[in-house]
């Protein structure tokens, strides 16, 4: 009996043991499922706080940049993300689709004045975020397809400045409508050393500057002078990082480039001091310059006939051989084609420039030393030589020569005067070792061993030693070929290139920039008046009349001075 009790005591005791352990095991579900959905709900909580919180932001920056477009744009809201296409022009002015033209005309903006854009990369395979770019334009046209923006080279260059291409997978670029204030202060840096070489070479930049309408700080500006182009980085900027540059006055400072001196680059003048030698080496084909300056000082003394200039190149010993020419600027890079003195010698040379050249004068000049044969080492001397001493020489000369006229005989042979009582000994011994040079027009009297070596070009009857007529025949004979298509022979490409050529460089007289002359212009009036092509159309442009404020084209002002106002 007390084993059976003992026995249902122990399973009641184990069955409400069970019970107990199954309702904490319920309980502790129950809690962790609570938990678990407290967590839930908060998590949520949170996403929804944080997604209010970011359209709140969104909403604030959406406002801000509202206000900041009607800030920038002056009242005009315009911003559009379009695809970057790039195309081949000038200046910095870009391409719309006829939507943007519509929006924009909506909202006033032609009554504004000119349309200038802000640029900012929003997409581009090369351009890091951390590298955003971004730039300013004005408007050329609205003819570019819905969804894209036609860049030219220089806004693209800009913008995309590690991209050589221009038509990338994917660009992307916010074209944003700014009022830009008128700039009057620029600070310019060349890339390269040589830009302020160019003579009068901030009328080439202005020249450069008309086909922009902005500038904004870092931006790159490419300037082309006849064959050279330069890099200018814009440093700074006032009154503002960006401005226009229409229709205003901007004084320009160009600092110099911070890049060294490139061996390489053969189109960068080195300053030549009188008297100082300059040691050099020069490539076959290539050239190697130098300038030197003709002050009022010098020129006073050189006009005066005291003194004469001489450029000379001393060619060290070897198979290189040089040539030497010399222009007065505005040419600044003499060639084989367009130089205004020139020598071909073998070995040294010496040019001399005396008051007698018509085109020396007060200046500054460039010396081109041109590799013609080999590699060559030389040292190149501008110098101011006394004139006294040959003066003298040459009087002494003519005294003698007058002196011994009285009592002296042609000889038959070298038509030289001896004196009579000598002459017979002296025809005997003439006869046996000189010889005369029967080639029309020379009668140079020659050793009998050096007859061989003297020989006349078949071509122009020039007399040269044997080994200098390759050299002759190459350089004064050899057919040139100009990049207009004629082909000539040096001294007719010279002439041609000066005078002819419609590639030829000239100097605008109305923007002082170095333009290619071009056909002749096509109004019958310019024609006349000599104007070349360029010049007809850079003489179009107006500008006030310094007495009468009316605004005259600039071809017409000295017919507006002498017809209205009376000066000569």
């Amino acid at each position: 009996m007390d084993f059976e009790l003992r026995r249902a005591r122990e399973k009641l005791e184990k069955e409400q043991k069970e019970r107990k352990e199954r309702a904490r095991l319920r309980l502790e579900r129950d809690r962790k499922a609570k938990e678990e959905a407290r967590k839930q709900r908060e998590a949520l909580e949170a996403v929804q706080r944080s997604r209010r919180l970011e359209a709140a932001e969104a909403q604030l920056k959406a406002d801000e940049q509202m206000q900041e477009n009607l800030i920038a744009g002056r009242g005009i809201v315009f911003s559009r993300v379009l695809e970057a296409v790039g195309f081949q022009g000038s200046g910095d002015k870009i391409k719309l689709p006829p939507s943007c033209f519509t929006e924009l005309s909506d909202q006033g903006a032609f009554d504004k004045g000119p349309l200038y854009f802000q640029l900012s990369v929003v997409h581009h395979e090369a351009v890091s975020e951390t590298n955003q770019k971004e730039t300013h334009s004005g408007a050329l046209e609205f003819t570019a397809e819905e969804g894209q923006v036609g860049l030219p080279p220089h806004v693209w260059s800009n913008l995309f400045p590690l991209d050589n291409t221009t038509s990338p997978a994917t660009a992307l670029v916010e074209v944003r409508y700014v009022w830009l204030p008128k700039g009057i202060y620029a600070k310019l840096q060349p890339d390269v050393v040589g830009f302020s070489d160019i003579p009068n070479h901030k009328a080439v930049l202005e020249t450069s500057l008309r086909q922009h309408a902005t500038l904004s700080e870092g931006d790159v500006i490419t300037v082309n002078h006849g064959v050279l182009t330069y890099r200018l980085r814009v440093l700074e900027l006032k009154p503002s990082s960006s401005v226009s540059v229409l229709e205003t006055d901007v004084e320009v400072d160009i600092v110099g480039s911070d890049s060294p001196l490139d061996s390489s680059n053969q189109h960068v003048l080195k300053q030549l001091t009188f008297g100082v030698l300059e040691s050099g080496m020069v490539e076959e084909g290539k050239y190697k310059y130098y300038k030197f300056s003709i002050d009022d000082l010098v020129w006073e003394t050189v006009s005066s006939g005291d003194v004469r200039i001489e450029v000379k190149i001393d060619v060290e010993t070897g198979d290189g051989d040089t040539d030497l020419y010399i222009s007065k600027h505005p040419l600044i890079f003499p060639n084989r084609h367009r130089h205004e003195w020139s020598s071909h010698d073998m070995g040294s040379k010496v040019l001399i420039l005396t008051s007698k050249d018509k085109n020396l004068g007060v200046g500054t000049y460039s010396i081109g030393v041109y590799g013609f044969k080999g590699t060559a080492k030389y040292k190149v001397l501008v110098s101011a030589q006394d004139n006294s001493t040959f003066k003298v020489g040459q009087q002494a000369g003519s005294t003698t020569s007058a002196s011994v006229n009285a009592d002296t005989v042609e000889c038959r042979n070298c038509k030289h005067f001896i004196p009579s009582r000598s002459i017979a000994l002296h025809e005997a011994y003439c006869s046996r070792h000189n010889l005369v040079c029967q080639h029309p027009g020379c009668g140079v009297v020659l050793r009998v061993g050096e007859a061989k070596n003297h020989l006349h070009c078949d071509k122009c009857g020039e007399a040269f030693h044997k080994d200098e007529i390759d050299k002759h025949m190459k350089v004064f004979h050899e057919p040139l070929q100009c990049g207009c298509g004629a082909v000539l022979e040096k001294e007719q490409m010279v002439i041609h290139q000066t005078s002819v050529c419609p590639l030829r460089l000239i100097t605008c007289r109305f923007c002082g920039d170095m333009v290619q002359a071009g056909i002749s212009a096509m109004d019958t009036r310019d024609r006349l008046r000599g104007l070349s092509e360029h010049e007809s159309h850079c003489g179009s442009r107006t500008a006030p009349c310094d007495s009468c404020g009316r605004s005259v084209m600039l071809k017409e002002m000295d017919i507006h001075q002498v017809a209205v106002h009376q000066k000569s």
